[in-house]
């Protein structure tokens, strides 16, 4: 169990910077900080709309399973398993 428990470490990790870079791809909503880095030049290429609908879905289910894996190694972690 403590292998399974480094790699679920590892996968963490990797998905938190996956997540991150997923994040900042969006496409600035107008205002507020991303206008501030750089969103508003991004904002006139614009991109289409099934783009930016693929990348929330991607988006939602690298949270869904990076939230998951946390939960998954905080009970290994209460229970002492691994």
């Amino acid at each position: 169990m403590h292998v399974l428990k480094i790699v679920l470490e590892v996968i963490v990790v990797i998905l938190s910077v996956l997540l991150t870079m997923l994040i900042l791809m969006h496409k600035g909503k107008g205002g507020g900080l991303s206008d501030m880095f750089g969103g508003g030049i991004a904002m006139n290429a614009g991109t289409s709309g099934v783009a930016e609908k693929n990348l929330n879905r991607m988006t939602v289910i690298v949270a869904v399973l990076w939230v998951a894996i946390i939960i998954g190694l905080d009970l290994m972690l209460k229970y002492n398993i691994g």
